[in-house]
C-alpha cells in the first residue's frame, strides 16, 4: 500500500549547497547570519558569502581540486559554516570529525576518508597532530591560528583568483559524515549536494518559516548531521541568524535564548528535560521562543507536554514542543 504526504510535492532546486544556502545573501547583506553566543562576534550574510568565496579560491590555489576530501575537526563556532561552504564551493568534500574523538579515532577517519587536509582549532591541535602522525595529510590548517600553520585569516585574505567549479548536484559529493551504524567501525556516509538541498527544502514546508527573522540557537554539534543540516544549513537558508555555542551549559543556553531573542531551538531530549524541570529556567525570559524540536533520541510525550506547558506561561505567542526523526544516511 502506498501512502502519500498531506503536504504538496517538494521541488528540489538544481543547485549546489552553497548556491542554495547562500543564494539570498546579497538581499540581506547587512543582516547577521552567524553570532557567537558567548562573545557576540557576528558575521553578516554578505560577509559570509564573501568569506566562502575567498576560502574556496584559497583552497583551489593550494592545489585542492573537485572531489578532494578535507576533514574538519572543530566545535561549533561562527567560522565553521565559512569553512564548510568554502570547501564545498571549491568542489571538495567535507568530512566532519567528532569533537570528542581521540587521536586514534581521528586517524582512522582521516585514512578511511582519504583526507588531504585537516582543518582544526588551536585547542584541538594536540589531538590533531597526534592523529596525522598516524594518518598523514598534506596540511593542517588551524582556524584561529597556531605557529607554523596556515590560519583561516590567511585563507580569507589570500590574493587568489575566484574559482567556479562545475558541480553536478545529483552526483557530486559534498560531505562524508561518519556514522557508527550498528556494527564495526564508523562508516563514511556519501551525501551529495542534492541530498542536503532536498532535506532543507522538504523541512521548510513543515516549519512555517518567518523568512529572514528566525534566530536559531546552535548548541548541537555541526559535525553531526542534525546540527549540520537542521541548525546550520537550514538556519542560514532561512535568512535568519544562527547563534553558536561550543557546548551545552544550561545557564549559557538560557542566557543566549533570552539575550539573543531566540525563536527556534533544535535540541535533544536531555535539554527538553532541563527546560521542563530545572529551577534555573524560571530566572530567564524565554518568551521569544516559538518552537522547540527534539531529535537524536525518542522524546517522551509527557515530557514534551511538561516543557511546552511551562514555557507557555508568560509567552506572548506560545511555544510548541515536538520531535523529529532523522539519520545520517537520510541527510
Amino acid at each position: 500500500m502506498a501512502f502519500a504526504s498531506r503536504y504538496p510535492d517538494v521541488e528540489i532546486p538544481e543547485l549546489s549547497v552553497p548556491q542554495f544556502v547562500l543564494g539570498g545573501a546579497a538581499e540581506r547583506a547587512d543582516r547577521p547570519a552567524l553570532i557567537d553566543g558567548l562573545s557576540g562576534e557576528t558575521i553578516t550574510h554578505g560577509e559570509l558569502a564573501f568569506y566562502v568565496e575567498r576560502v574556496a579560491a584559497a583552497l583551489h590555489a593550494r592545489g585542492l581540486r573537485k572531489g578532494d576530501v578535507v576533514a574538519v575537526f572543530s566545535p561549533n563556532t561562527i567560522w565553521y559554516p565559512v569553512v564548510f561552504h568554502g570547501i564545498a564551493a571549491a568542489g571538495c568534500v567535507i568530512s566532519p570529525v567528532n569533537a570528542l574523538y581521540t587521536p586514534e579515532e581521528i586517524a582512522f577517519q582521516l585514512k578511511d576518508s582519504g583526507a588531504k587536509v585537516l582543518v582544526t582549532v588551536s585547542p584541538f591541535l594536540d589531538r590533531a597532530l597526534a592523529a596525522v602522525e598516524k594518518a598523514p595529510v598534506d596540511e593542517v590548517i588551524v582556524m584561529d591560528g597556531a605557529e607554523g600553520h596556515t590560519s583561516l585569516r590567511d585563507l580569507i585574505t589570500a590574493d587568489a583568483p575566484a574559482v567556479q567549479v562545475d558541480i553536478d548536484p545529483a552526483n557530486d559529493l559534498i560531505t562524508l559524515p561518519y556514522s557508527s551504524g550498528t556494527t564495526g567501525l564508523p562508516k563514511g556516509v556519501m551525501l551529495t549536494h542534492r541530498n542536503l538541498v532536498a532535506n532543507v527544502s522538504q523541512s521548510r514546508q513543515l516549519a512555517g518559516v518567518d523568512e529572514g527573522n528566525e534566530r536559531i540557537i546552535a548548541v548541537l554539534p555541526f559535525f553531526h548531521i542534525y546540527g549540520l543540516t537542521v541548525l546550520m544549513n537550514q538556519g542560514l537558508q532561512w535568512g535568519g541568524a544562527v547563534v553558536t555555542l561550543p557546548r551545552f551549559d544550561l545557564e549559557q543556553f538560557l542566557r543566549v535564548v533570552q539575550d539573543q531573542k531566540i525563536t527556534r531551538a533544535f535540541v535533544a531530549p536531555p535539554i527538553v528535560l532541563a527546560l521542563a524541570k530545572h529551577p534555573m529556567v524560571d530566572q530567564f525570559d524565554l518568551s521569544s521562543l516559538r518552537s522547540i524540536t527534539s531529535g537524536a533520541a525518542p522524546l517522551d510525550e509527557s515530557l514534551a507536554q511538561a516543557a511546552q506547558d511551562r514555557l507557555r506561561k508568560g509567552a506572548s505567542e506560545g511555544v510548541s514542543v515536538g520531535q523529529g526523526y532523522g539519520m545520517t544516511e537520510l541527510s
